[in-house]
Order: structure tokens, then C-alpha cells, then sequence
């Protein structure tokens, strides 16, 4: 390759810019990662988020609509799959059904053409490495779940790839299988020493197996970091939300080091957010003690459910406030008890918010409509010429959903539903890709198709 393409080699990967297209959908947008030499990258995310097609872009059996990719400090951007220095290990294995064990892990090394002595050698190392050296003769078809994937993955190490990328590769495994393979997995990649990037949607598996986790959401990255990072210090919502359980509520930054939610004032260890500014706050549910109740505690409630966890038992308290908080200790306080609750200053996790409300490009019709997100919309009078662009905002518990998509002035579907305690706050995406917010007691799920709307009194317009 052309010398003007390398750079000094600080990574072994370099994913630059990289954003996807397919059709009118962007499925990755502006993707940044570098990845160190010898580390275990889990991408993880949930389906549709965009994880397989970043990794099958790293392999080259996509390309990148925009953006470039780097190894070992040169652009391989256009390089065809079977000249990057990696191994790709599927979900579903990919074995050759008509080859035995021996002659699947062969098969690359034939390809290349190598003396029979020295595929034998390599065969027997890779085989070795994945507990399968007696399975040499045996049939691909008579093997485990569990067999046929270290069969996959000896064929994918054998090359001696710099990199090794895992597609979900334990998703097709019972719960024991797979968490025994993880285990084989983690000691592996210590063992050989390359890069491995992993893609799942398993949070304890990423938890699990990783140096470092990329969370990703619609397409862009959320947050990089170690487990320890991402469980303890999540940037946003989605992360928090994603990673382990949370309880996850809507608070007011008072000052440094004091925050309000769930309609009390705590003390906290955060600062630098200003004052009486909007936040969003996590605290773990096993960071909450909960005790019969007592006098002069922070929160006073009634447990409405309590499930044994096997390690420990998962109860949901409603607080005075009204909020609903999810708590995990290893003593059952049973429904209807009275209790109090206590959260240490280091337990509370301020987060800044993403946003405080809808914004939206508009556009002025006429003094009383103004177009925004493909479709007229009615508002309140107002001075603005015609055709002077706008920014409209609509607050979260503004938006109308109606189950009845065919009522709504646009159409759209539930993407992301997040619980703050005492509201549902839903992410809809519309038929063009747009996204609103919304906060409503209303119960919806996943996918639901509803019709938004709403009023002229809610809209806020200033000129652009």
C-alpha cells in the first residue's frame, strides 16, 4: 500500500467518520473509535442499533457510505475482506457440513497453499487452544453448540489474525453453555494475545468479557468505557438505562453537591452543573437501604412487590411522592410493609440532560401555521413573515399519542420507552425519520404505531 496512507501506529484499528446509508436510512452516523492493540472490545447495543454493520464494515463485507478505516495505521477502507489481517467468528458458526473437524480448520491454509507439515502443525496449535484435539475426525453435524463454535473459532485463529471479530457468537447457546464458552472466550483472548471486537446485546456478557465496552443507540455511539465506567458513571439515559438496572428520575440541580428528585433535597457528590439546573439522576437499586420504617430517613414508602432474585430480593417501593423505586437486598420486606429508605451521597449519580424539550426546524406559512417535520401545523398568531424559518419547541407532556395512528396529524412508532419513576418517557421516531419526545402516564410498548398531535397553544416560535 501507498506509504502516504500510514500514519505512526499508536492503534490497531482507527474507525474514522464512518456513517451508513441503506436507502433513505442512516443506520450509522459519524462513528469515532480506536481501539489499542491486544484489547477485548465489546460493541454492544440493542438489535437495529447498528453494532453488525460496523463490524461487517471493519471486515469489509460492507462499505462505508463515508468515512475510512485504518489498521495498524494504514487505510484499508477499500481493502476486500480476504486481504484484511482478520478473522470474522458468526453466530450461526458457517461450518463446512461435508468437512470434519480437522479439514474445516484446514480449509483457509489450504487455501493458501501451505506444505501439509505446516497446516498439520497449525491445525493441531489452533485445535489445542479450544479443547478440541480429539475431535480431529468427528463429523461437524455430530458436534455440540458449544463445540461447533470452538471449531468456528479455530478456524478463525489459525490464520493468526491481528484482529478476530465476534458477531454475537454465543447468542445460539443455552444460558450454561454460554456462560462456560465466556469464560473459555476471556481465557482465550488472554492466551493469544490479538484484538478482539465482540458485538452483543447482552449487557452482563459485555460486563463480562470486555477491557473496554462501546454502547451504541440508533446508530452512534453512546459512551466508551471500561465495565467499571459505564456501570458506575453511564453518560446518559440510554446507557444507565441499558447497563444493569437502574432507577433512573427527573431532579433538580440545587447547587454543588445538592440535588432534588423524588421530592426530597440529597446530598450528592457531584458539581460543576450550575444552579437550579434540570438534571437526570441514577441511583443503582442495590445502592438503596431499605430498613423498617424510622424516623428522620431520607425517603419513607410501601413495598407493592417483592421477588426472590436467588441472590438477592427485587422489591418495588412507591414513596410518599408517588415514585416507584426499584430496590435489591438480600432481606424481603413483603407488599404492604411500611418502610424507609437511605442513599448514600457517593451512590447518586447526576447526570446532564440531554435535552430539556422538543426542538424542531420550522417555517412560517401564514400568521396563524407554520410547517414542521414534513406537515402543517396550526399555532397561535404571531409577527413572522411568510417563509421565515423558525425554531419551534414543545415540551415533553405537550405531545398528544393517540393508539388510533389514523387520528394523529403524523404517524410514528414507540423506539425506546424509559421509566423516571413516576412518568413513562417515550422516544417515537415518525414515518421520516424524525424523533419526538415524550411524557406521558399512558402505558405503551415497543413498537406500538400511534398518531401524534398537537395543540396550537404548545408551540413556542422564535426566529431563527
Amino acid at each position: 500500500m501507498a506509504e502516504l496512507n500510514k500514519e505512526p501506529v499508536g492503534n490497531i484499528i482507527d474507525i474514522k467518520h464512518v456513517s451508513k446509508w441503506f436507502g433513505d436510512k442512516q443506520v450509522l452516523d459519524d462513528v469515532n473509535l480506536s481501539v489499542k492493540k491486544g484489547e477485548f472490545v465489546t460493541i454492544l447495543g440493542p438489535s437495529g442499533c447498528g453494532k453488525t454493520t460496523l463490524l461487517r464494515i471493519l471486515a469489509g463485507f460492507d462499505t462505508a457510505t463515508e468515512g475510512e478505516i485504518l489498521i495498524a495505521g494504514e487505510d484499508i477502507t477499500q481493502t476486500p475482506p480476504h486481504k484484511r489481517p482478520m478473522n470474522t467468528v458468526f453466530q450461526r458458526y458457517a461450518l463446512f457440513p461435508h468437512l470434519n473437524v480437522y479439514d474445516n480448520v484446514a480449509f483457509g491454509l489450504k487455501l493458501k497453499k501451505l506444505k501439509e507439515e505446516e497446516i498439520e502443525k497449525k491445525v493441531h496449535r489452533a485445535l489445542k487452544m479450544v479443547g478440541m484435539t480429539d475431535y480431529e475426525h468427528r463429523d461437524v453435524n455430530s458436534l455440540s453448540g458449544g463445540q461447533q463454535q470452538r471449531v468456528a473459532i479455530a478456524r478463525a485463529i489459525v490464520n493468526q489474525p491481528q484482529v478476530l471479530l465476534l458477531d454475537e457468537p454465543l447468542a445460539a447457546l443455552d444460558l450454561k453453555m454460554r456462560k462456560d464458552m465466556q469464560m473459555e472466550l476471556k481465557e482465550m483472548h488472554k492466551t493469544l494475545g490479538i484484538t478482539f471486537i465482540y458485538v452483543t446485546h447482552d449487557q452482563e456478557e459485555a460486563l463480562t468479557l470486555s477491557d473496554t465496552i462501546v454502547v451504541m443507540s440508533e446508530g452512534i455511539i453512546q459512551q466508551i468505557g471500561s465495565p467499571t465506567d459505564i456501570y458506575n458513571e453511564p453518560e446518559n439515559c440510554f446507557v444507565a438505562d441499558f447497563i444493569g438496572e437502574s432507577n433512573i428520575l427527573n431532579g433538580t440541580m440545587l447547587k454543588d453537591k445538592l440535588v432534588n428528585f423524588a421530592g426530597n433535597e440529597f446530598e450528592c457528590v457531584d458539581e460543576g452543573f450550575g444552579e437550579q439546573m434540570p438534571v437526570d439522576v441514577v441511583v443503582r437499586p442495590e445502592d438503596i437501604y431499605i430498613m423498617p420504617q424510622t424516623e428522620n430517613a431520607m425517603l419513607d414508602g410501601k413495598v407493592t412487590s417483592c421477588i426472590f432474585k436467588g441472590v438477592h430480593y427485587e422489591m418495588t417501593v412507591v414513596t410518599q411522592g408517588g415514585y416507584e423505586l426499584m430496590v435489591q437486598d438480600y432481606h424481603a420486606f413483603e407488599p404492604d410493609q411500611e418502610v424507609s429508605l437511605i442513599i448514600k451521597p457517593s451512590d447518586i449519580h447526576v447526570m446532564k440532560k440531554e435535552r430539556t424539550c422538543n426542538t424542531f426546524d420550522g417555517k412560517v406559512i401564514d400568521d396563524t401555521h407554520i410547517e414542521m417535520l414534513g406537515e402543517t401545523f396550526e399555532c397561535l398568531p404571531h409577527d413572522f413573515a411568510r417563509d421565515t424559518e423558525v425554531t419551534v419547541e414543545v415540551d415533553f407532556d405537550k405531545i398528544d399519542l393517540t393508539d388510533d395512528k389514523e387520528d394523529g396529524k403524523l404517524e410514528g412508532s414507540v423506539q425506546l420507552i424509559l421509566y423516571k419513576g413516576n412518568i413513562y418517557h417515550l422516544t417515537i421516531v415518525t414515518d421520516e425519520h424524525d424523533h419526538l419526545y415524550v411524557d406521558t402516564n399512558d402505558v405503551w410498548d415497543d413498537g406500538d404505531m400511534v398518531g401524534i398531535n398537537i395543540s396550537p397553544e404548545d408551540l413556542r416560535i422564535t426566529k431563527k
